[in-house]
């Protein structure tokens, strides 16, 4: 949609299997004996610490003293482990399904058959069950796919089971709550258990970045609201669903700790648009999957109503219908705030995801999540949990895709409007080697003075104009951007004389580290060493840098042996990217947002009175549709893409292929690409010393050889910046945008012709 001016502001399981695919067989008899892991009878006074478990912010210039301790804590989860070899086959079972040499390709289990041969010792279980309710707790439900014990009860049998108190936080004026400290239990259970996944109340962040009261770069000249046509042209959807390829039959969940606030937002997105006119089988739901096998109310799914995230919410729902524009969207949501007197710390999203994966039957096929924390703040057994929640799930044939993030390579200092201070890290809900990690580009059109090569200068029916696919770029908005001091005249992105330190490139909107983010896994497993506490010249949360014994997920066999992408040993994101930017160049996302109460608009009018907004949030709605559109030709659920993904980049990237998928040819690029090799820009974001009352913490990846504001790099004395577009893979776009029509075309088994 072209605009010369933009307002900018920024939403019980029943159902579900309407895809037609062949029958699932049973992937076997469970031959893997699942030894029993506690042999040693339960000594209360011999005791384990489990390292790694405690937030940064647990510090005492944040302490408020103890909760009350009749507090009652619901859906607190126990993270069972399982014996090493039981954990190897799960694992090597994860590449057989994906292998299609191998007799178990596309053999999926149900979360039944996951439990039965994958599971832990049902005698483990009992034990642990017991020991709990000993304290006073009450054990609600039993997952045993994943290894999972819901219980609750109050803050004094935390103390007395796991040795560690919950205290009131007040972290720069925000209330929390949070163990002061690492659990403890007694060494005869700790063969069996990992440990609690959440013992806080810091929740993972949306994806997304509304961008109200923005001036663009060029408000000179007119801007391009990205609408769902531009989204079919840019990306060739358009021969897809002329073929009938229109996500029909297919079911995508969005995950998520809010309702809509008016689902009539959906209906007018897609009227206004053409989708309901053109694409008349979609549908929308909202649910509250509950838990299989337990009446208790404190194991319930509570609808969380229209919270705060409502606005993401409503962003999944459209983008993933606009993808896959006659697919089914359903928005799984559940409370994690509950009335005075209760408290969960868990995340609403997990706990829906948590009852999908494990009802009766099968789950529906693609999932999209578009939250994160990062693996520090993940804590180690809330990585354990997200990294086994996922692999349930490709065990079933399911798709996870979860957005990489938008704060460049330093995810942990996402959120705080600061610029980077503690160095590379990654999004822990999308690092796991089970899902799709989906980054984020911006259009490079403006930057090459090619707006209307690429756009039409009148809209067309439905808002669109976008004339074919334009050249891309990594979205990034900082100062830092080598794209933005070449456009604005400065030589370098560091130092005293650079774009950062100019009276334009020092406002708080270039020196936010708002970009599309990607990096090596760096935190997964292990505790930092480095926690700093935050003084009074650092307004934001306390700090934990990737150190000590923090260690990444082991590199994935797909992602081995392939152009571009490093031999560090680790998981390293994003995998692929679309479009995700906010309008620094003057591309944006429209959205039906209607909530005043959050800064919605009314969705009147034309689009160009409608909320517009960024972030790796859309980008992972879109590919999951993309999925939805790839099951539907094919007839059957895929597991993880990211097998067949990578492979087809070898294909291009290995064999020679790359020159004429470079993103900078737009439109005369190679019509049988399937990913656009994205290759000018980067990701890098600024950076400066971490400063807390005085005491200099010295430099996290960042090199600043004068001046306020340097760059995240690779080394502190040298600009090798985090990270630079590069041909075939890299650590700003992963593989490159896709080119729908040719991905779906080339999926092993897709019958598009």
């Amino acid at each position: 949609m072209h605009l010369y001016s933009t307002r900018t502001s920024s939403v019980v399981f029943a159902v579900l299997l309407t895809l037609c695919i062949p029958a699932f067989p049973v992937y076997g008899q469970n031959t893997l004996e699942r030894p029993r892991l506690i042999t040693q009878p339960v000594d209360e006074h011999k005791l384990v610490t489990l390292a790694g478990n405690t937030r940064p912010e647990a510090r005492p210039e944040n302490d408020k003293g103890p909760v009350a301790d009749d507090l009652q804590f619901v859906h607190l989860y126990l993270q069972m482990k399982r014996a090493p070899e039981v954990q190897a086959a799960m694992d090597a079972l994860v590449d057989k399904l994906h292998d299609r040499t191998a007799p178990e390709y596309h053999r999926w289990l149900t979360a039944e058959e996951i439990g039965t041969q994958f599971g832990p010792a049902e005698e483990d279980i009992e034990t642990v069950k017991a020991w709990l309710e000993s304290h006073g707790f009450s054990v609600n439900v039993v997952y045993r796919a994943n290894g999972v014990l819901d219980f609750s009860g109050p803050a004094s049998a935390i103390r007395e089971a796991f040795h560690t108190e919950i205290h009131h936080l007040n972290v720069n004026g925000e209330a929390h709550i949070a163990n002061v400290s690492d659990p403890q239990i007694p060494a005869a259970l700790a063969p069996a258990i990992h440990g609690i996944v959440s013992l806080h109340d810091f929740r993972p962040h949306p994806m997304v970045r509304p961008r109200p009261q923005y001036t663009f770069t060029n408000s000179a000249g007119p801007v391009q609201a990205v609408v769902p046509d531009d989204l079919y042209t840019i990306y060739n959807f358009s021969p897809v669903l002329a073929a009938g390829i229109t996500g029909a039959g297919q079911t995508i969940v969005v995950i998520e700790d809010s309702d809509l606030y008016a689902a009539s937002d959906w209906h007018k997105f897609r009227s206004t648009f053409g989708l309901t006119q053109r694409f008349p089988d979609a549908s929308l739901q909202q649910i509250h999957p509950q838990p299989t096998g337990s009446s208790n109310a404190a194991a319930s799914c509570v609808d969380p109503g229209a919270t705060g995230d409502d606005v993401e919410a409503v962003l999944d729902v459209e983008w993933a219908s606009a993808a896959a524009p006659n697919a089914t969207i359903t928005l799984a949501s559940c409370a994690d705030i509950y009335p005075s007197g209760y408290v969960t710390t868990g995340w609403g999203g997990f706990i829906a995801l948590q009852n999908l994966l494990t009802a009766p039957g099968r789950p529906p096929g693609i999932i999209s999540n578009s939250y994160g924390t990062s693996e520090p703040y993940g804590l180690q057994t809330g990585n354990v949990y997200t990294d086994g929640l996922y692999e349930i799930a490709v065990l079933q044939g399911v798709s996870v895709f979860a957005a990489a993030g938008d704060s460049g390579a330093d995810f942990s200092d996402a959120f705080d409007f600061t610029p980077a201070y503690v160095g590379i890290s990654v999004n822990g809900f999308a690092s796991t080697p089970y899902n799709v990690a989906v980054g984020g580009t911006d259009f490079a059109d403006t930057y090459l003075n090619e707006v209307s090569t690429y756009w039409n200068a009148k809209n067309g029916q439905y808002y669109q104009s976008a004339l074919s696919y334009v050249p891309e770029t990594p979205w990034n908005d900082t100062c830092a951007s080598q794209l933005l001091n070449a456009f604005y005249g400065y030589s370098t992105p560091y130092g005293t004389n650079s774009f950062c330190s100019s009276a334009v490139g020092g406002q708080p909107y270039y020196t936010e580290i708002f970009a599309g983010s990607g990096g090596p896994s760096g935190c997964a497993f292990g505790a930092p060493s480095i926690n700093i506490p935050t003084g009074t010249s650092v307004q934001t949360s306390d700090y934990s840098v990737v150190s000590g014994t923090c260690r990444g997920y082991p590199k994935p066999t797909y992602q081995q042996s392939l152009a571009g992408n490093p031999k560090d040993g680790v998981r390293d994101l994003p995998d692929v990217s679309m479009f995700a930017a906010d309008g620094v160049w003057g591309h944006f996302y429209v959205i039906c947002y209607s909530d005043p109460t959050y800064g919605g608009t009314p969705c009147v009018g034309a689009p160009s009175n409608w909320s517009g907004s960024g972030g790796t949030s859309f980008s992972s709605p879109v590919m999951a549709g993309v999925q939805a559109l790839i099951n539907q030709a094919t007839g059957t659920y895929q597991g993880n893409p990211n097998y067949v993904l990578y492979a087809l980049g070898r294909q291009q990237y290995n064999l020679g292929g790359n020159s004429g998928c470079d993103s900078t040819l737009g439109n005369q690029s190679n019509p049988r690409c399937v990913f656009h090799d994205v290759t000018l820009g980067d990701n890098a974001v600024d950076c400066t010393f971490l400063i807390d009352d005085g005491v200099n913490y010295g430099k996290f990846n960042c090199y600043l050889p004068s001046g306020a504001y340097g760059v995240l790099s690779l080394s502190n004395t040298s600009y090798e910046p985090a990270y630079p577009a590069t041909p075939a893979w890299d650590f700003t776009t992963g593989l490159g945008s896709v080119n729908a029509y040719n991905l779906v075309k080339d999926w092993p088994g897709s019958n598009l012709p």
